[in-house]
């Protein structure tokens, strides 16, 4: 079995992050690169981990954050 995900380095790495597509600001807490897919066939997406002020984690494409 291969792995299905893999840290990727990012410049706002432990920052004061927005996501742009909820407007909801926090921390970012990782990139991960994911496959995502159900299939056999692979499906990669850059996600971006953002945890909120009530501290619960929520997940956007790492296109969508820049800094708060």
């Amino acid at each position: 079995m291969t792995e299905r995900y893999e840290y990727v380095p990012h410049r706002l790495l432990h920052r004061r992050v927005r996501d742009v597509a909820s407007g909801t600001e926090g921390t970012l807490m990782a990139v991960i690169n994911e496959d995502v897919s159900d299939s056999l066939a692979p499906h990669w997406m850059e996600l971006a981990y953002i945890r909120a002020a009530s501290g619960r984690e929520f997940t956007t494409e790492v296109d969508n954050v820049e800094p708060a």
